[in-house]
């Protein structure tokens, strides 16, 4: 079990006055099997007219707000304190076949046998997205997929060879790509992010039929050795999780070609980036504008008095 102070800061800053600002977050740690959030703060400067929570589509928590007075910054800062519990993964030899997988989808979706209801869940991420559009790539997508995924092969041995794989023939340059780079260019050129090399092991999954989704969050990154840790040094992350028969989701980490451990904490999951980004929203005015994003991802030793305000 690990417990971890995050501090996610965000702020915007217009050339001009924006009058008008309409805002959706998703910035509190959702609920799964093995995490709990203990304490969760969200700051809005300016202070918002309006402020409400609610649940997403996909069951995320969401914060929408609004801001009525002219303002040329926005500042949105995040304070959680999180449990995490190491997850116990299956054996990836004893997973069905990825065949079985594929098919048990398709014919429920077909109509020819009926699904329980994770499966149920799980069909809708098996189709194209606007991040992982699955048109005529979705043919190369599908051929780089089965190197590793050879007839008869175990699901989750599959899995981790792809993510193996992708690790060993792409580069890690965070000056390649944007949020908008379209999968088919990353993988073109071989270079990308986390974002990127989850879209593109996605793309990958689905375009052999079976059900992926984007899973975005933070993961603990340890400083250089006799360096401290670094406020705001730490970066958002993302990985997917795949549906099996009778396992239900499992992760894994293309980028560091990992099943996530104790060290991954999950924020929000959907088809894809566009579903889960932190912020996100319209505003009148402002002309252009410039956006920071700091993260920290803090060991704690116990729960001691303070919660989710030790970042401080």
């Amino acid at each position: 079990m690990a417990l971890y102070d995050i501090l996610h800061d965000t702020t915007y800053r217009y050339e001009s006055a924006v009058s008008l600002s309409q805002q959706i977050a998703h910035l509190r740690p959702r609920e799964c099997v093995g995490q709990h959030t203990l304490a969760h703060r969200l700051e809005i400067v300016p202070t918002p007219a309006q402020c409400s929570e609610r649940s997403d589509f996909f069951g995320n928590p969401v914060t929408a707000f609004a801001l009525h007075a002219p303002h040329s910054q926005l500042v949105v800062r995040a304070r959680s304190r999180i449990r995490v519990n190491a997850p116990a993964w299956p054996d990836p030899a004893l997973s069905p076949a990825w065949e079985a997988a594929r098919d048990h989808l398709r014919d429920g979706l077909s109509g020819h046998a009926p699904l329980q209801a994770d499966a149920r869940d799980a069909g809708q991420y098996r189709f194209a997205s606007p991040f992982v559009p699955l048109g005529d790539e979705a043919v190369t997508y599908a051929d780089y997929a089965l190197q590793c995924f050879t007839p008869g092969r175990p699901l989750l041995e599959a899995l981790l060879a792809l993510s193996a794989q992708i690790h060993a023939d792409f580069r890690f340059d965070p000056a390649a790509t944007s949020v908008a780079t379209p999968v088919a260019e990353v993988f073109a050129a071989r270079r990308g992010v986390c974002q990127d090399f989850s879209h593109l092991t996605i793309a990958c999954l689905r375009a052999l039929g079976l059900a992926a989704r984007y899973v975005s969050g933070y993961l603990l990154t340890e400083p250089p050795p006799g360096q401290p840790r670094l406020i705001g040094a730490d970066a958002s992350h993302a990985w997917v999780a795949l549906w099996s028969p009778g396992l239900g989701w499992i992760d894994i980490d293309p980028t560091n070609a990992m099943q996530p451990g104790v060290g991954h904490i999950t924020l929000a999951w959907g088809r894809d980036y566009g579903d889960v980004c932190p912020l996100r929203g319209v505003i009148l005015g402002g002309g252009g504008h410039a956006v920071d994003v700091a993260v920290t991802v803090m060991p704690v030793e116990d729960e001691a008095p303070g919660g989710a305000d030790a970042p401080d």
